[in-house]
């Protein structure tokens, strides 16, 4: 038998990403006290400490930073799963790909072309991810193929396929200090505040981002727009963007990926032909 239950796992993920018992109770639908229980009864199964509980602060033991890494892969791995039985049942196969909204580098429209081209081509469903859990849909069966970019996005257990290899640009309010420059560096940038993406620790500037954490790309304008923060971002997702915000090139930031992405495991022609499609149509628009 299993040391752990999937819904007890869930229970520990959700109180680690949200380090309070009470919005992660909220989340899971059940009581607080259950849950403090609940996490209470892993602790004591698995015999460490998972977390260091105070009246105001909850924090991840190395214990617990390591249960939250694998049984965040463990909930993916049972919903990936449960949703390739529904799959091999369903008496039409189709293929479902999630994308970050304006996060395709003006591809999509030819990628979808070319696809539809290839002999046995399914029906493609089109889903909208967030900023950062597109990923998740993969490893848990949600979708089949992403457009990812790297190294932004987590590949790990993931296929990819280079599309566009692009630079990144600082994202400013007009009135910023660096608006009017041509391109800057990041050592032009220490000090700035940059956003906390919720989930993504690395941002590809050195330091740590001192910014307020967000979800979307909304909380990002309109903080930017505040004065609050600045961000740096692959080009193809900075712009056109708010009239009231200036893109400058970013001259020695390493260069982001545009990637299509897709489970290890899944070797389907129907996903080996969309990831060829996406190829060719990256292939296209650099010609």
């Amino acid at each position: 038998m299993s040391e752990l239950e999937t819904r007890e796992l869930e229970y520990f993920v959700a109180v680690a990403e949200e380090l309070h018992f009470g919005r992660a109770a909220v989340r899971l639908s059940i009581a607080q006290p259950a849950l403090s229980k609940a996490v209470r009864r892993i602790e004591s199964r698995l015999g460490v400490l998972l977390l260091v509980r105070s009246s105001r602060h909850v924090s991840l033991t190395p214990a617990g930073e390591a249960l939250l890494h694998h049984g965040r892969h463990a909930i993916n791995a049972v919903g990936a799963a449960a949703e390739a039985a529904r799959r091999a049942g369903a008496p039409e196969e189709h293929l479902r790909l999630v994308i970050k909204p304006g996060g395709d580098a003006d591809l999509l429209s030819a990628i979808l072309a070319g696809y539809a081209e290839r002999p046995g081509a399914g029906r493609v469903d089109i889903l909208f991810g967030g900023a950062t859990d597109r990923a998740d849909h993969l490893r848990d069966g949600r979708a089949d193929v992403a457009l990812l970019y790297r190294p932004f996005d987590d590949l790990t257990g993931l296929e990819s396929r280079t599309l566009v290899v692009e630079d990144r640009v600082a994202v400013l309010p007009r009135g910023h200090r660096l608006a009017g420059r041509d391109q800057v560096r990041l050592a032009d940038l220490a000090g700035e505040a940059l956003p906390r993406w919720k989930g993504v620790r690395w941002t590809g500037v050195p330091g740590e981002p001192t910014g307020p954490e967000i979800e979307d790309g909304p909380q990002m304008v309109q903080l930017i727009l505040l004065g609050r923060m600045i961000a740096v971002l692959p080009r193809s997702l900075a712009g056109p963007g708010h009239p009231d915000l200036v893109r400058v090139p970013v001259a020695d930031a390493p260069p982001s990926r545009l990637v299509i992405a897709w489970s290890r495991p899944d070797e389907r022609p129907l996903v080996a032909d969309f990831v060829a499609a996406a190829v060719a149509a990256s292939g296209r628009a650099a010609a």
